[in-house]
């Protein structure tokens, strides 16, 4: 069976989560459509907010989020996969 890279699949978690955060609060800031969504991101991530440096704030939390959540699940699928 094929192992996952850890650092990898962490910065791809990283970058794909990171970078939905980041253009979800700046669609935020045009419409309405993410209201509710920006909403309870703000409760899960401190400073994300419906505006630019919230957005990048969210960014960044969601990238380290992701990065973290993305090494700890490649390692438990290579420890399970043996």
């Amino acid at each position: 069976m094929a192992k996952l890279d850890q650092k990898a699949f962490g910065l791809a978690c990283g970058i794909t989560w990171g970078g939905a955060m980041f253009v979800l609060g700046v669609i935020d800031i045009f419409t309405v459509w993410g209201d509710v969504w920006g909403a309870i991101m703000s409760t899960v991530y401190i400073g994300y907010s419906p505006t630019l440096i919230g957005s990048i704030i969210g960014g960044l939390w969601g990238f380290v989020d992701a990065g973290v959540g993305g090494v700890v699940l490649a390692w438990l699928y290579n420890r399970l996969a043996k």
